[in-house]
């Protein structure tokens, strides 16, 4: 892996947008207000400013100011702040996807992991989100606590690599 730079993100505004009924009447406030459709599972899409990338059936992770969306849900859902909880991790270079290959039994090499597609996985024993942000580089969402760990992890397989 001669290609991977592996950089700790700034802390960002991140939500949890959870659908709990009437998720078509919800789904069509979202394309009023922002001109596209709620991604399906496992992608991702980006409007209004925001990233939304769905993981679970009627969850999504929201990048961004989130506050227009509130008025989305109504209450057929909540909008609740996870930031503090998750450290992001952007992987880059031509060797991101190798690096992903290391410690967990996840296919980074899938044709369909491209760019705008999402993924929940086990990396050395952390549950990690990964959202594809171009061909060039993937965002890891890792739990707060683990986040140091699981860089130093990353480092390391970099550099057993590379040797």
């Amino acid at each position: 892996m001669t290609d991977v730079a592996i950089t700790t993100l700034p802390p960002a505004p991140l939500h949890a947008f959870e659908i709990w009924s009437d998720p078509h009447g919800v789904a069509g406030r979202f394309a009023a207000a922002f001109g596209a459709d709620l991604p399906a599972l496992g992608t991702s899409v980006q409007a209004g400013g925001l990233t939304l990338i769905r993981y679970e059936p009627t969850v999504w992770l929201v990048e961004g100011d989130a506050s227009t969306l509130a008025a989305v849900l109504g209450d057929d859902g909540a909008l609740t702040a996870i930031g503090g909880g998750l450290v992001r991790v952007r992987l880059s270079g031509s060797g991101w996807r190798e690096l992903l290959s290391y410690g967990g039994q996840f296919d980074a090499f899938a044709p369909t992991f491209a760019p705008g597609s999402s993924a929940a996985t086990v990396i050395d024993h952390v549950g990690v989100r990964l959202w594809v942000e171009n061909a060039d580089s993937c965002v890891a969402y890792v739990p707060a606590s683990f986040g140091a760990a699981l860089v130093h992890f990353w480092h390391e397989m970099a550099a057993l690599v590379r040797a």
